[in-house]
């Protein structure tokens, strides 16, 4: 592997859709890749086109372009390695018998 591919980014575009769903049931946003490719970690995602609201009550669904800026080999690496620490600093945790808040 060159030490071109250690720290070079790569973009590609792909069709995507997505679905959003505004009811009382589900509220999301789901992002699907058309050609089946995926995401790793590290991958950034840019959905391009105009913002859209869906009002309550309903689901829509729009064809969008996405643009998929992949992370180095480094950035993978990294992103990996310390992933589980910002994980952890969202948990809290309590050894006592009783909670005090």
């Amino acid at each position: 592997m060159s030490l071109i591919g250690l720290i070079a980014r790569t973009r590609e575009d792909v069709p995507c859709t997505v679905e959003i769903n505004n009811t009382f049931e589900q509220l999301g946003a789901h992002l699907r890749f058309d050609n089946g490719v995926g995401v790793e970690p590290g991958d950034e995602v840019l959905v391009h086109g105009a913002p859209v609201s869906v009002p309550y009550g309903e689901t829509a669904t729009f064809e969008r372009t996405a643009t998929i800026t992949r992370a180095s080999t480094l950035e993978r690496a990294w992103t990996r390695a310390t992933g589980d620490f910002e994980f952890m600093e969202l948990c809290e945790f309590s050894f006592s018998e009783e909670a005090a808040l």
